[in-house]
């Protein structure tokens, strides 16, 4: 297995179903509750740990979800307010980079619980027409909101099976 990649990579399903629409809205509802039962009562010491030699720290990944999640929800406001809006990308390692990374994870897992409580109720209120709405991303083209639905679902899972690897690693 690779350890960079511990659910695999992400590969958008073929036939996108109603069922598996609910399904990524209610994995995006109960997502914070999962990672702070992970995350809440880790040490500062194994906040620092990693899943791999190099990788981002447990403090960094939870502070880069939160980050990513603001950028997502940013997405999905713009191209259902907007025609074919381009976005920017963000640069994650300079973001995962900055002093506000130094702060205690709970300022995030606060961003994601509020965040994904709202990204949920709007998703679950998207018509099939709006959830086909688009942006223009600049490396990866145009998206869809179900197809950043189904990328952010596969993200947000990602990092917390990081996560997982990195409390794995620890010695007792």
């Amino acid at each position: 297995m690779d350890d960079r990649y511990p659910i695999g990579q992400f590969k958008k399903p073929e036939i996108i179903t109603d069922e598996l629409v609910k399904e990524w809205i209610q994995n995006i509802s109960t997502y914070p509750i999962r990672l702070k039962q992970m995350t809440e009562t880790l040490s500062e010491n194994d906040q620092q740990l990693t899943y791999r030699v190099g990788a981002w720290t447990i403090k960094q990944l939870v502070h880069h979800i939160a980050d990513a999640q603001v950028n997502v929800y940013t997405r999905i406001k713009l191209a259902l307010t907007e025609e074919n809006p381009q976005i920017k990308p963000f640069e994650e390692n300079a973001w995962a980079n900055l002093e506000d990374s130094n702060l205690p994870i709970v300022t995030s897992l606060q961003i994601i619980e509020g965040l994904h409580a709202r990204l949920a109720y709007l998703l679950e209120k998207l018509t099939n027409d709006q959830l086909e709405r688009k942006y223009s991303h600049p490396e990866t083209g145009v998206q869809t909101i179900l197809s950043t639905l189904a990328f952010s679902v596969w993200h947000v899972n990602h990092h917390l099976a990081h996560i997982q690897n990195a409390l794995g690693t620890r010695t007792i």
